[in-house]
């Protein structure tokens, strides 16, 4: 595969133009090629630049909201109901933490359901947004049906994936972000996109069988069979059952029908680290946390045990000095006019 080293600042500015020829406005695309390059920079191709092209295909089929104008609704005292007007789920979601980090800040936990939203990108970037506010959080979407149930022959659910953030003192964040499913459909793409095969624990073709060519996949596995299928149920009845939005099988798919709005459901759930004992304390704890985890005894051939999101935040360093390596194809497309 080849590829082309690209330095942060010059491929945002390649998103950018992209999304702004769609007709999003300049400050909406910056929102978004900023998450695209967060998961480039973290080694998380499948939800980076690469779907620059989709969001522009469904900006301009009408399939998204160039202009929309956002509605928040106070539930309770700790609650919110955010309506994405059909917007970038990016920037959507974006706002709509820093409402949930409000009310938090408030009242010691706040929780926001967003609806009519599309698809948000890599759950990290919020968590982190968070994270960056001393605040614990909690971030989760569904999506279109792509992932077997256990014991299923056809799929239900979406990869529905969930991200958890823990802010620390010394140290970064803790960032959790996972699919529901043993990967998300994006790394399924993106293995196309590069011509590599796959685990064969990834997908299954249209019998259901196993493959690792990439592109005879149909339908997605559930992360450790019946543990991941559960998650990816209380991720569609805590978005879709909860906000009233629509669930299972019933979310317009992210890859056809271009024309038609998704109205994609996400919730947050942010707290307060001082809500039971004082901040300070809290995030000297994950430190402690962080610093006993990194002592433990590595297995034979493991260099160090490290915590969730550390990985990524290390090859983040090295990609913001190097730069980011995207396919030729994509760049190809970044440049086009």
């Amino acid at each position: 595969m080849e590829e082309v080293v690209i330095q942060q600042a010059d491929l945002k500015a390649l998103v950018v133009d992209k999304l702004v020829g769609a007709e999003v406005s300049e400050e909406h695309a910056e929102v978004v090629a900023d998450v695209l390059i967060h998961a480039d920079l973290r080694g998380v191709s499948s939800h980076g630049v690469l779907r620059t092209e989709h969001y522009v295909k469904r900006m301009l089929m009408g399939g998204m909201n160039a202009n929309p104008e956002f509605k928040v609704e106070r539930k309770g005292s700790a609650g919110a109901l955010f309506d994405g007007d059909n917007g970038m789920g990016h920037v959507i979601t974006k706002e709509a933490m820093d409402e949930a980090i409000k009310l938090s800040k408030e009242n010691g936990i706040g929780i926001v359901g967003v609806i009519n939203s599309s698809h948000c990108g890599a759950l990290s970037y919020y968590a982190e947004q968070a994270a960056k506010e001393d605040t614990i959080s909690m971030v989760m979407t569904h999506t279109d049906s792509a992932v077997v149930p256990f014991g299923g022959a056809e799929p239900y659910f979406g990869t529905n994936p969930i991200a958890y953030g823990f802010p620390a003192n010394k140290h970064k964040p803790m960032i959790l972000d996972m699919a529901t499913s043993n990967v998300a459909f994006g790394k399924v793409l993106h293995a196309r996109e590069t011509g590599k095969e796959i685990p064969d624990n990834w997908g299954v073709d249209e019998k259901g069988n196993p493959v690792t060519d990439p592109n005879l996949v149909k339908h997605l596995l559930p992360a450790s069979g019946p543990k991941g299928y559960g998650l990816g149920l209380v991720v569609d009845v805590m978005t879709g059952v909860l906000t009233g939005s629509t669930f299972g099988p019933d979310i317009p798919p992210m890859y056809g029908d271009y024309n038609n709005y998704r109205q994609l459901s996400h919730v947050i759930v942010t707290i307060d680290p001082g809500l039971f004992i004082g901040k300070k304390e809290f995030l000297s704890n994950i430190d402690q946390m962080i610093d006993e985890l990194h002592a433990v005894q590595p297995a034979e051939g493991v260099s160090s045990v490290m915590v969730p999101g550390e990985p990524e935040q290390w090859k983040e360093e090295a990609r913001k000095i190097e730069g980011i390596p995207v396919p030729k194809s994509i760049y190809g497309y970044l440049k086009s006019q």
